[in-house]
């Protein structure tokens, strides 16, 4: 079953994508056209991504961590025909010659997937393609919304090959034969269904800019890479489609420090909200259109009178850095507002954010480390599904150099319903 109606309520299954050898490709010359802000030492960020998939491993199992590398070998070995469209599309978006083709046709699906992620084919020692290293960021490709699934649209030219990769899982994969046959697949890459608009603004939207706060609240950014023409096509189809979910899109300062709203605020808890104090709780430069399924429409200045006002009147908003400068820029940008919630009140975060840590314990959360946690549970003197009101802190080095947070990291394709 593939359905999330809450970024709270207890994870079930989730996509992730562990950093591929294509990021130890990315020079300082290349790393701003590739979207990523400093060049990382791979083996460290593995290590850090490891622990962090482990910790997520103990509450949802093994089995329900599903790695797009897997994901995709085995849609390619589901098939074949679908296998071929795939490196067409590649091909004719990487622009290279056909008689590639013939080249990467021959390669076994488990070479030819790491070929079709980092872009470097290892045995002949061939570079095809640029890196994405930005796919370590599963929550931008799609979004589920209640039984549905939403493929995004990167606003940059970076992220294409990640998109393919998307739509090749969600089309080909038998794990989501049920949604494809059901028509619950939304491809916003769709030019006949999200054209541009009469004035030529693209439809851009990525999962960072996503949230399923609440049932029947599905909460949208406009932002550096989140159009407000892909907003108005979004809501428009999914109410023409009969989905009864109440559109808000929050307009946020377009700047790359704040490029998608999960790094401004997230919400751990029926009662708290993890966030960007002058943004969010301020309102600086940012307000709130709330369009109701029923047609009415509400605006508020700012995202705490939101959620105030929708949500719950006694959200709890928990600053990072504790709301002082200037440790609130500084544990903003390492992605101190950007956490996964795993089940109510517990969060997944980085380990460098200490401000932040203090504003969890003065409202009541236990802050401990991912090696206290997995020791813990590893003895058995920690069970995961009765943690309550606790943020697991995990080493993150390299892996903040990348800017996304464990929010980020994570596509959940299945919550329990909230």
């Amino acid at each position: 079953m593939t359905y999330v109606n809450s970024e709270i309520s207890k994870l079930e299954k989730v996509i992730v994508h562990r950093p591929d050898r294509g990021i130890e490709r990315i020079s300082p010359r290349r790393a701003e056209e590739l979207l990523f802000d400093d060049i990382v030492h791979l083996p460290l960020m593995r290590q850090e991504h490891n622990t962090f998939t482990d910790i997520l491993k103990a509450f949802v199992g093994m089995d329900n961590v599903l790695e797009t590398e897997q994901l995709i070998e085995e849609a390619l070995d589901h098939d074949p025909q679908l296998r071929s469209e795939l490196l067409d599309k590649v091909l004719d978006y990487e622009e290279l010659p056909k008689s590639y083709l013939g080249q990467l046709a021959t390669l076994a699906n488990h070479e030819l997937t790491k070929v079709l992620i980092s872009g470097y084919e290892e045995v002949e020692d061939i570079i095809y393609f640029d890196p994405i290293p930005n796919f370590i960021f599963t929550r931008d490709i799609a979004i589920t919304v209640q039984d549905h699934v939403i493929i995004t649209k990167a606003a940059k030219e970076a992220r294409a090959r990640e998109n393919l990769l998307t739509r090749f899982i969600f089309l080909a994969h038998p794990m989501f034969r049920e949604l494809k046959n059901s028509d619950k697949i939304i491809n916003l890459n769709n030019i006949d269904l999200f054209p541009p608009s009469r004035k030529g603004e693209n439809v851009s939207i990525e999962g960072g800019d996503m949230m399923m706060i609440e049932r029947d609240y599905l909460l949208i950014g406009c932002s550096e890479r989140t159009t407000a023409h892909a907003f108005d096509s979004l809501k428009k189809h999914l109410h023409d489609k009969g989905i009864k979910i109440n559109m808000v899109k929050i307009n946020i300062p377009a700047e790359r420090s704040f490029m998608h709203i999960d790094t401004l605020f997230t919400r751990i808890d029926t009662d708290a909200i993890v966030c960007y104090k002058p943004i969010i709780y301020d309102g600086l430069g940012s307000n709130v259109e709330m369009h109701a399924y029923d047609g009415s429409e509400t605006v508020y200045p700012s995202v705490k009178d939101f959620f105030l006002g929708e949500i719950n009147p006694n959200m709890k908003f928990i600053f990072s850095g504790n709301g002082e400068s200037p440790y609130q820029e500084r544990e903003q940008w390492t992605d101190g507002c950007n956490l996964v919630a795993i089940q109510p009140g517990v969060g997944l975060t980085y380990d460098r954010n200490p401000k932040t840590e203090i504003s969890f314990t003065e409202n009541g959360y236990k802050v401990i480390s991912a090696e206290e946690f997995l020791s813990g549970y590893k003895d058995k003197n920690i069970s995961p599904s009765e943690l309550k009101k606790t943020i697991i802190k995990f080493p993150s080095s390299e892996l903040s150099r990348a800017r996304g947070g464990s929010h980020c990291m994570t596509c959940p394709i299945q919550r329990t319903k909230y």
